[in-house]
């Protein structure tokens, strides 16, 4: 054997090769399935003690809101695709708005990521974000709700009878966060490409230091292919039902506000990926960062403080004071 080709085999098979970054992807993925399994099963049951169901309190809910909109489908699917995300969407981004503009309280800016930045926000920004992004949810969205129905249907009933089970929409939600990193991964890059990014992804990146408002601050042909797109396509491969289908909607809303608010709160996902995205342009282009890893698009963000930073906060001490940033030279 060579030596070039053993060390292509090392490169693929070593720590932070391809190999190496599949099997901890699949080992994430599988550790979450089988504790989201676990975790829904009880939480089923808890469900069903406090509302005294007797087993079907989802599926007895589901049905008299589908007797409510008998012959009304497209109504139907166009209300829980819409409303229901909006409604999640503006609840994450309220008490975020509040803090951004004022500067208070203290015990959430006390965790603000880019410790200098938008303390408060200006609000000549904040007027042309808002004009943006009510654009892109009530026209561009709503287009793209009303085009995903028609195609839901060549392959059945979005909106039929019948909820699917839970581990079967556990399952769903498993390949749609699967088809969402592939597809935002690869069409958030090309937004970046020179021919693109100057006409198209410069807008969203005029945030350098994100607010939630602005994940979805972005051209509307961005929103349609970079934004929309990736979450929307899982949905349709699967042929999902309307309940999962808008559980998903309502969950890649709220991830992607906390990607983008600016501050690493206690007990929530961390931010620092995609904070660091925007602070730093061409680095963490994806969502969990498994394609950055296999395309060694994260190498500066895993020698940065932020990557130390990058963990779960489970005490009230923010990050910025147990992990500060190393001195400057001078001081």
């Amino acid at each position: 054997m060579s030596g070039s080709t053993r060390t292509g085999s090392s490169r693929q098979n070593g720590p932070g090769g391809l190999w190496d970054s599949v099997k901890k992807a699949a080992f994430v993925i599988g550790s979450g399935i089988l504790f989201l399994a676990a975790f829904g099963n009880s939480l089923t049951w808890h469900l069903q003690r406090f509302w005294g169901a007797s087993g079907d309190f989802w599926q007895n809910l589901w049905t008299k809101i589908y007797v409510a909109f008998e012959g009304h489908d497209a109504a139907l699917f166009c209300f829980g695709t819409m409303f229901l995300p909006t409604v999640s969407f503006w609840a994450s981004n309220g008490l975020l708005l509040l803090v951004d503009t004022t500067g208070k309280p203290s015990f959430i800016t006390r965790y603000r990521i880019q410790v200098d930045r938008n303390n408060p926000v200006d609000p000549v920004k904040l007027r042309q974000a808002l004009k943006c992004v009510l654009f892109n949810q009530v026209v561009v969205s709503g287009l793209m709700a009303g085009a995903v129905y028609f195609l839901m249907t060549w392959k059945g009933n979005p909106v039929g009878p019948e909820l699917p089970t839970f581990h079967w929409a556990l399952l769903e939600l498993a390949v749609f966060s699967i088809t969402e990193e592939v597809l935002f991964y690869y069409t958030h890059r090309l937004f970046h490409h020179p021919s693109l990014y100057k006409y198209y992804h410069k807008q969203h990146h005029e945030w350098t230091a994100p607010i939630g408002l602005v994940s979805i601050y972005a051209h509307p042909l961005e929103h349609v292919i970079s934004n929309t797109l990736p979450v929307m396509t899982g949905p349709l491969i699967m042929g999902s039902h309307l309940s999962t289908t808008a559980l998903w909607y309502c969950l890649a809303l709220v991830s992607t506000n906390i990607s983008h608010c600016g501050y690493h709160l206690p007990f929530l996902p961390s931010p620092e990926f995609h904070d660091f995205h925007h602070l730093k342009f061409n680095q963490c282009f994806g969502v969990f960062g498994v394609l950055d890893r296999l395309h060694c698009t994260d190498t500066k963000f895993r020698q940065s403080k932020q990557y130390e930073r990058h963990v779960l906060l489970t005490s009230l001490t923010p990050l910025s004071e147990s992990i500060p940033d190393a001195p400057k030279k001078g001081q």
